[in-house]
């Protein structure tokens, strides 16, 4: 049975991380591998992929057969498109000039589709940032609304309080006030009284003067 091309799951649980391996067929799945040819990492976007091509390109002209994943590792990564060339060239359908300058144009081809993606990646995460920051802004200036609001209503509420204890004072100033007048009034009959009660005293007293000097 031939070798395989395959991945070997390394990482923590819910964060996987891939060796490309070679194995024998007929070993299980989680067995001993031949050989590490790379390492696939499918969390970041795009996937980092690290793969040594000349020893995958030299795995798959001896017939190892990759698995689903790995297959389509190798075509992103030029293995598959490298070794049809070169049967091209064992089959005298093109020289090996013509299949270097072919498989350079991929590779450049290849490259600016990827650049582009990263590109387009870069643009929509800067604008879903932008549109995150918006909705921040908005979110802590309806907060700040809501806290001048709170705070104007405390302000407000102090003001009245303060507004009515300085009535509550004025009107207990006036009442006491009004009380010391009350009494002021009602202490001036009394004073009169008193000096109309002595002039009587005095008034006969006179009369027995004016008496006693006709005698």
């Amino acid at each position: 049975m031939p070798a395989k091309i395959r991945l070997q799951r390394f990482g923590k649980k819910g964060k996987p991380f891939y060796h490309i391996v070679i194995a024998d067929g007929r070993a299980p799945r989680d067995g001993r591998s031949i050989e590490k040819i790379g390492t696939y990492d499918p969390l970041t976007n795009p996937a980092t992929i690290e793969l040594d091509f000349d020893k995958a390109l030299n795995w798959i002209k001896v017939g190892a057969q990759p698995t689903d994943t790995v297959r389509s590792i190798l075509s992103y990564k030029g293995v598959l498109y490298k070794n049809h060339l070169l049967k091209g060239v064992a089959k005298g359908a093109l020289t090996e000039e013509q299949a270097e300058v072919k498989f350079n144009e991929w590779l450049k081809d290849k490259e600016s589709r990827i650049n582009a993606k990263k590109s387009d990646l870069a643009s929509t995460a800067r604008d879903e940032r932008k549109t995150r920051l918006e909705a921040e802004a908005k979110v802590n200036e309806a907060r700040l609304e809501v806290l001048n609001k709170r705070k104007a209503d405390e302000l407000a509420a102090i003001e009245a309080k303060a507004a009515e204890e300085a009535a509550a004072l004025a009107a207990a100033a006036a009442e006491k006030e009004a009380e010391k007048a009350a009494k002021e009034e009602a202490a001036a009959p009394k004073a009169e009284t008193t000096e109309a009660a002595e002039e009587v005293k005095e008034a006969p007293a006179a009369e027995e003067t004016k008496e006693k000097t006709a005698e």
